[in-house]
C-alpha cells in the first residue's frame, strides 16, 4: 500500500524484419511503458515511423474536428460499427457534409449578428419617432441624433459660431434627441463638449422611400425571424448527421488513434540498418506475459531482456536495483547479456560491436539505459483507498521512490471530516450524494469523489450519533442513548467543557498526524544512512516532542488550565483520564530534547533553523478542527432556532438549550420547570409557532439552511481537512512528480478489436 507496484525494466531486441510484427504484438498486450530513446548510443538513431503514419495521422486531426463540431460523444455510439474497407474515403464523404453544413451555419450566424447590430442602431430613432429619411440628406442643415441632456445640446448651439438658428427633438422614453442647425456647419465639437453620444443614423438604401423607424425595426425583426428559421434548419441538420455517423466517427477514431500508435512507434526505438532496441517498463509479475507473448509470434527473432527490477531514490539514481543475470537470449526467464555475465544497471554490453554487427536476429540488445528515465508509477491500493488516489494526484502523483500516503488519507481525512460536522442527517445525505457521484458519472476523478464522499458521509453519520444529533437537533441523543449522549458538541453553555476538550484532541491529532509524516521522511531518508535520517527528520520530531512535553507540564506556569492542571481538560472536564500533565521535570527534560533536535536540525541544514517554530504552529494549525465543529454547530443551532425557538434551562453545569419541538417555548416558560430545573428564558419563540404564514416561511428556512450547512460543510470542513493533509502532513515528507503508467496499446470501446 505505501509503496507502489513493483516494475521492472525491459530491453526487446530483434531484426527490423519482425519489428512490425513486435509493434503489433506489444500493442496488443497493452504491457510496455516505452521509454523514448536520447540518441546517446553511437551507431544508433531514432526509428523512423512507419508508412502511411502522415496519413493516419491527418485523418485522426479530422475525425476529431468532426467530432467537435457536430458535439459527438460516447453517447452517440451505438455498439461497434462496421468500419468501411476505404476508411479514408467514408471520411472524407462525411467532411464534405459536415463541413458544408458548417459553413452554411457560419454563414447564417454571421447575418444574424448583421442584423441584430441593425436593430440596436435603429431602436433608439424608433424611441424618438422621426422618420428615418428626414434625418439625412440636407444641404443646409446639419443633423445629429444621440444621447444627451437637451438643455446642454441647445447651450452648445447657442455658444456655437456660424449657427443662425436650431432646433431640438426629443423622446418621451429616453435621452435620445434629435438637434437640427441652420446653416450646415460643423457641430460635432459642441456636441462632445455637450456629453452627447452621436448615433449613426442607418442607411435605408437609395430607392427613395419614406420608412418610418417603427416600419424599419418590423422589416428587420421578420428578416431576423427568417435568419433563426434557416439556421433551426441548418443546426437541425446537423443533428441528424450526428445521430447518423456519431457512432463512425467514434470508432473511426479508435481505428485511427491504433493505427498512428503503432506507426509512430519506431520513432522510440534504437535502431541500426537492420536491427532495432526497444526498452520500457512494465510490472514486474507481467514480464513472462509480454516475453512469451512476443516469442510466440516471432520466435527467437527477438530477445527480451529483462534488465533490473528497479528502486529509485530522490534524485532518480538506481538504488537497491536488482540486478538480473541468467538465462538465455531470446528465451523466456531472467536473462543475461551478451557475454552471458550480470546485466548491470549502468552498462553492461558493447555498443560498438553490436552497432557494427547489427544486432543478429538471435543476438541481444545492450544493456545500457536508452534515456534517463525513471519507473512509471502504478499505486498499489486496496479497493476502498483507491478513490484517496485521485486526492493525492491533486498535489501530484507519487514518485517510484516515494511513500504513498493514499492510504493515511483514507485513514484520517474521513475522520476529521466527520469530527467537524458530526451529525447523523447530514452524514446520510453525503452518502447519498458520494454514491450518486459515484454511479452516475463516468469521468474517474468524479467517481473517486463520490467514493471519498461516501466514506466521508459514513464518518459523518458515525460521530453524528456519538453527539446525538440529526440536522442538529439533540433528540437523537434521547432515542439511541436512553438520555445525554457519551459525547457532545460544546456549543450548549451545560457542555461547554467539551468544546475546550475538543481544542485540546485537536492538538494532540495534530502532533500524531504530523508525527507520521516525519516517520515517513525518517524512513526515505534512512536511504541516505541513519545520520541523515537523524538531521533531516528526526530532528523535527525530537523537537516537537521535546516542545509538547514541556507545554503539557505547565510550560514553566504559561500553559493555559485546559493543558495542565486540576482544570486539564484529561482531569474530569470533561474527559476523567486523571490526567493533570506531565510533572515540571518532564517538562524540563522535554525541553532539553527540543534544544537538542534543534541543534541537530542547524548541523543538517543551517537554514531550516528559522523554522524551528514550525513545531509549534503547525500543531497548532489542527485547532481549526474544534474551530469548525463549533462553527457549523452553531449554524444548523441558528437555523432550528429560527424554526422550532429555543426555551432555556438552569442546570448545575450552566444552561441548558431545548428547542420547542413539541410545543412552543412560552408554553415551557410558563410551566415554570422541565425535569426539575427552572426554565429561566424563552430565546426564541419559533417561527413555527407563529400562525401559517410564519410556519411557511419557517419551512423555507427550514430547508435552505440546512442545505446551505449541508454545502457549507463541503467549502469548509473539506477545505479545512484538505489543508490539514496538504500543506501540514505532506509538506513534512511529500514532493510527487511520478511518472503515470501508460502502456502502449489502446483499450477500443467502439471500434471493436480489429
Amino acid at each position: 500500500m505505501l509503496r507502489p507496484e513493483k516494475m521492472g525494466r525491459v530491453s526487446v531486441t530483434g531484426s527490423k524484419a519482425v519489428l512490425d510484427d513486435v509493434v503489433e504484438t506489444a500493442h496488443d498486450l497493452n504491457l510496455l511503458h516505452l521509454t523514448e530513446y536520447d540518441g546517446g548510443w553511437e551507431g544508433f538513431e531514432p526509428g523512423n515511423p512507419s508508412e502511411g503514419a502522415d496519413r493516419a495521422s491527418d485523418a485522426l486531426v479530422t475525425v476529431r474536428s468532426l467530432e467537435s463540431i457536430l458535439e459527438v460523444d460516447e453517447t452517440d455510439a451505438e455498439g461497434q460499427p462496421v468500419l468501411p474497407d476505404d476508411l479514408y474515403a467514408e471520411i472524407e464523404e462525411v467532411r464534405e457534409q459536415v463541413n458544408e453544413l458548417d459553413d452554411r451555419r457560419d454563414e447564417l450566424e454571421e447575418e444574424l449578428r448583421s442584423v441584430e447590430e441593425e436593430l440596436d442602431a435603429v431602436r433608439p430613432f424608433v424611441q424618438l419617432g422621426i422618420d428615418l429619411d428626414l434625418l439625412d440628406g440636407y444641404d443646409n442643415l446639419s443633423v445629429a441624433v444621440g444621447e444627451g441632456d437637451e438643455a446642454a445640446v441647445r447651450s452648445a448651439m447657442v455658444d456655437q459660431a456660424g449657427v443662425d438658428k436650431h432646433e431640438t427633438f426629443t423622446s418621451e422614453e429616453s435621452d435620445v434627441l434629435a438637434v437640427f442647425a441652420y446653416p450646415a456647419v460643423d457641430i460635432s465639437d459642441a456636441l462632445v463638449g455637450a456629453q452627447f453620444t452621436a448615433y449613426e443614423v442607418p442607411d435605408l438604401g437609395d430607392d427613395g422611400e419614406s420608412v418610418s423607424p417603427e416600419q424599419y425595426v418590423q422589416q428587420l425583426e421578420q428578416r431576423y425571424r427568417e435568419l433563426e428559421s434557416k439556421l433551426e434548419t441548418v443546426e437541425d441538420q446537423l443533428d441528424d448527421l450526428r445521430v447518423e455517423v456519431g457512432g463512425f466517427l467514434l470508432a473511426a477514431e479508435e481505428k485511427l488513434a491504433v493505427q498512428v500508435q503503432k506507426a509512430e512507434a519506431p520513432l522510440s526505438f534504437a535502431t541500426t540498418e537492420n536491427a532495432f532496441v526497444a526498452e520500457g517498463w512494465l510490472p514486474y509479475d507481467e514480464y513472462v506475459e509480454l516475453a512469451e507473448g512476443l516469442q510466440d509470434a516471432v520466435g527467437d527473432h527477438v530477445d527480451v531482456d529483462l534488465l533490473e527490477v528497479a528502486d529509485y531514490n530522490d534524485e532518480g539514481h538506481p538504488t537497491d536495483s536488482e540486478n538480473v543475470a541468467g538465462g538465455a537470449a531470446g528465451g523466456v526467464g531472467e536473462p543475461a547479456a551478451a557475454d552471458g555475465g550480470e546485466v548491470a544497471s549502468d552498462g553492461g554490453r558493447d555498443l560498438g560491436r553490436i552497432a557494427e554487427a547489427d544486432v543478429a536476429t538471435d543476438g541481444a540488445g545492450p544493456d545500457v539505459a536508452m534515456s534517463h528515465s525513471t519507473p512509471p508509477v502504478i499505486q498499489d491500493n486496496p479497493g476502498p483507498v483507491k478513490p484517496f488516489e485521485a486526492l493525492v494526484e491533486v498535489i501530484n502523483r507519487p514518485k517510484y521512490s516515494e511513500l504513498d500516503p493514499s492510504v493515511i488519507l483514507f485513514l484520517t481525512f474521513p475522520v476529521f471530516y466527520g469530527f467537524m460536522i458530526g451529525d447523523l442527517g447530514y452524514g446520510i445525505l453525503y452518502m447519498l450524494l458520494g454514491g450518486a457521484l459515484m454511479t452516475q458519472f463516468d469521468s474517474d476523478i468524479i467517481r473517486s469523489l463520490g467514493g471519498v464522499g461516501v466514506l466521508a458521509g459514513f464518518f459523518t453519520a458515525i460521530f453524528g450519533v456519538l453527539y446525538g444529533e440529526f440536522f442538529g437537533l439533540h433528540q437523537l441523543g434521547e432515542i439511541v442513548w436512553g438520555g445525554s449522549p457519551p459525547i457532545h458538541k460544546g456549543l450548549i453553555p451545560e457542555y461547554s467543557d467539551y468544546a475546550l476538550g475538543w481544542l485540546v484532541l485537536s492538538l494532540l491529532a495534530g502532533i500524531l498526524h504530523l508525527t507520521i509524516g516525519w516517520i515517513f521522511d525518517f524512513y526515505e531518508n534512512l536511504s541516505h544512512g541513519f545520520k541523515d535520517a537523524m538531521l533531516e527528520s528526526g530532528s523535527w520530531l525530537m523537537m516537537m516532542f521535546g516542545l509538547w512535553t514541556w507545554i503539557f507540564a505547565g510550560a514553566s506556569g504559561s500553559a493555559p488550565d485546559l493543558i495542565y492542571g486540576a482544570d486539564s481538560v484529561f482531569n474530569g472536564h470533561p474527559f476523567p483520564l486523571g490526567f493533570a500533565g506531565f510533572s515540571p521535570e518532564i517538562g524540563l527534560a522535554g525541553l532539553v530534547v527540543f534544544g537538542v533536535g534543534l541543534v541537530l536540525l542547524v548541523a543538517g541544514e543551517p537554514i531550516e533553523g528559522v523554522e524551528f517554530l514550525n513545531v509549534l504552529v503547525n500543531v497548532l494549525s489542527y485547532t481549526r478542527l474544534a474551530a469548525v465543529l463549533l462553527a457549523k454547530a452553531g449554524m444548523a443551532f441558528v437555523v432550528n432556532l429560527l424554526f422550532f425557538g429555543v426555551w432555556v434551562t438552569e442546570t448545575e453545569s450552566g444552561p441548558a438549550w431545548h428547542f420547542g419541538i413539541d410545543h412552543s417555548p412560552q408554553y415551557y416558560l410558563e410551566q415554570g420547570t422541565y425535569h426539575g430545573h427552572e426554565v429561566t428564558e424563552v430565546m426564541f419563540g419559533g417561527l413555527v409557532h407563529g400562525g401559517i404564514g410564519a410556519a411557511l416561511g419557517g419551512i423555507v428556512i427550514l430547508v435552505l439552511g440546512h442545505l446551505l450547512v449541508l454545502a457549507l460543510g463541503v467549502t469548509s470542513a473539506g477545505l479545512q481537512a484538505v489543508r490539514l493533509e496538504y500543506v501540514e502532513f505532506f509538506g513534512k515528507f511529500y514532493e510527487g512528480g511520478g511518472d503515470e503508467y501508460e502502456p502502449f496499446g489502446y483499450e477500443t470501446r467502439f471500434a471493436g478489436d480489429d
